[in-house]
């Protein structure tokens, strides 16, 4: 099979096109034929050696935990599933070596569930890792209807996916965006409003009584401004800032859920959340995806299509 692959740590240029053997499918495995797989700024990071000291790295690596595609074949105990079957997933691993940038991946079934119909492949593969963290995020702290909640980075492929199933939850949504993002942010259902200093007074502005919930899908100065505007700090969550832990809020690691997707995959199905795929890239164009990805301005997701293998 086709994959990319990286020999030791390294940025963009280390990535290859090469051949490599079909992954081996275990019992509770099915193997995917890749149709798209997301690219997440976690990608480049684990690539660059960034969680060297959280997980077990194998070389050569293959990178990628988001996907989307067919089943080929099924594990000799798995009734989850049948050969032909649509599904995607945020497939991470206990140790990082076989991703989802190849023609071919085996997964778990708990990581796993079918594709939204509503949604294309590439939509679909740029769903799992984001979706899970902002609904994981979104639990964390509780959100339901009548809340306002402030969400950083609406824009962004967490932040865009947060804001929708926070709206489908009956909440009120203040997204920060840039100024070019803020028609955006509106057509997901938010109201925007301009990040960087006095990001707190113009947040006020529009809720004169403070948030009831803030998501930090951002980073920066998120946290503390996020703390001048709620009056419980244990109904801020974030995944950028692991001193929110410390300051009473939360720090959200995404897990692998089943059930999530599922959920994920209801919305989107019942016209309550889609996807903003800001380009496709072919599987051979991997570095220049991570390129793009670096420089921190995409507007939802970027995408790597196994089409034209």
């Amino acid at each position: 099979m086709k994959a990319i692959v990286l020999d030791e740590y390294g940025g963009p240029d280390a990535l290859r096109l090469t051949d490599l053997p079909e992954p081996k499918v275990a019992p509770g495995e099915v193997l995917i034929r890749v149709k798209a797989a997301g690219v997440n700024p976690v990608d480049w990071k684990l690539a660059a050696g960034g969680l060297d000291g959280l997980m077990e790295t194998h070389f050569p690596l293959i990178p990628g935990w988001d996907v989307a595609g067919i089943v080929e074949r099924v594990g000799f105990d798995v009734e989850e599933y049948a050969p032909g079957d649509e599904v995607y997933g945020y497939i991470r691993k206990d140790t990082a070596q076989h991703g989802a940038y190849a023609e071919l991946v085996s997964a778990h079934v708990r990581m796993l569930a079918r594709k939204p119909v509503a949604l294309s492949w590439e939509q679909a593969a740029g769903v799992p890792l984001a979706g899970l963290t902002a609904h994981q995020a979104i639990d964390r702290v509780g959100v339901g209807a009548g809340d306002t909640v402030l969400i950083h980075a609406a824009a962004g492929g967490v932040g865009s996916l947060g804001v929708q199933i926070a709206v489908a939850r009956g909440a009120r949504v203040i997204g920060t965006a840039s100024e070019r993002n803020h028609d955006f942010v509106r057509q997901l259902g938010a109201e925007p409003v301009t990040y960087g200093p006095g990001l707190a007074d113009r947040v006020s502005e529009l809720a004169p009584d403070g948030v009831d919930a803030a998501l930090d899908f951002f980073g920066a100065d998120a946290v503390d401004a996020s703390l001048q505007l709620l009056e419980k700090p244990e109904r801020l969550a974030s995944i950028a800032n692991p001193e929110a832990a410390a300051k009473g809020g939360h720090y959200v690691w995404v897990r692998p859920d089943s059930a999530g997707l599922a959920e994920l995959a209801g919305l989107a199905d019942s016209g309550r959340l889609t996807v903003h795929v800001d380009q496709v890239l072919p599987l051979a164009e991997a570095a220049e995806a991570w390129r793009l990805n670096q420089l921190g301005h995409t507007r939802g997701k970027l995408v790597l299509s196994t089409e034209d293998l």
